[in-house]
């Protein structure tokens, strides 16, 4: 068997401790971080390598954005992709090494908050993102698990109210066509609702600004594990750690982990 986790993690060097009491209870082979938000050489490397993770692939960016990956078994890395087209670090690729499997690290832009490239740049570059992910996509011929924090929750039940979410970046409908238009360039397949079927409650992120999220519970799914067919045939389990959105100085996000039988 062989883990993969993904977790956008708001900063690696303020969340280390959370990094490593998630690494104690959970163990994954394979942990996937978004949004490190700092240089490759700031990154808490030798913190993770203590605790067996000494295999990495580190693509950081001073400040911003940035995307890390780590492992207990041999991972070489193969690619680091500007699909942002700027130079800001969103995306790593490894090979595992021994096993038929490259995993796709990727943190695709937040698109900022109004739903219109003409008025909102930053959309319109999430878009172009996507499309730019789509031609690579069309390309793959192994065996690949493309995960991270999409920043879309394509389904009506990926968000607390589809109704009132539809106008909010991240649910608008040109958002889910230009991923469904990703997934359909090499037929991926969503882990996540494979295992937890839509409509069942699935959620991944919930702001800051909530005061009580658990209570108030307006969530979204915002993070993905996203698989070539056949590999998607040979992932055995899919959880969310949910409590870990309450633990001390939490990420906005939750880690999910997919159990392989590889």
């Amino acid at each position: 068997m062989l883990s993969v986790a993904t977790w956008n993690i708001n900063s690696a060097r303020l969340r280390l401790p959370i990094i490593e009491k998630y690494l104690k209870a959970e163990a994954p082979d394979v942990l996937c971080l978004q949004e490190i938000k700092c240089e490759s050489h700031l990154f808490p490397a030798e913190a993770l390598a203590e605790m067996g993770y000494e295999h990495q692939a580190i693509s950081g960016q001073k400040g911003y954005h940035g995307v890390a990956t780590v492992s207990r078994v041999p991972i070489r890395e193969i690619s680091r992709h500007d699909w942002q087209d700027n130079g800001e670090a969103r995306h790593v690729g490894v090979e595992v090494v021994g096993k038929d499997m490259l995993i796709e690290n990727v943190y695709v832009p937040a698109g900022g908050d109004i739903p219109d490239r003409e008025k909102n740049v930053k959309f319109g570059q999430k878009l172009d993102f996507l499309g730019r992910m789509t031609k690579w996509a069309d390309k793959v011929d192994k065996p690949t698990l493309i995960v991270g924090d999409f920043n879309i929750a394509p389904l009506e039940s990926d968000v607390w109210s589809h109704k009132q979410l539809l106008k909010v970046v991240s649910h608008t409908p040109i958002e889910v066509e230009t991923l469904q238009r990703f997934k359909d360039a090499h037929g991926w397949v969503d882990i996540g609702r494979e295992h937890i079927r839509d409509p069942e409650r699935y959620y991944s992120w919930w702001s800051y600004r909530s005061p009580d999220w658990r209570k108030n519970d307006r969530g979204r799914r915002l993070d993905h594990m996203w698989a070539s067919p056949e590999l998607a045939a040979q992932a055995k389990a899919h959880r969310l750690l949910e409590e870990a959105r309450s633990w001390e100085k939490p990420s906005d996000h939750i880690p999910l982990v997919t159990e392989f039988d590889i």
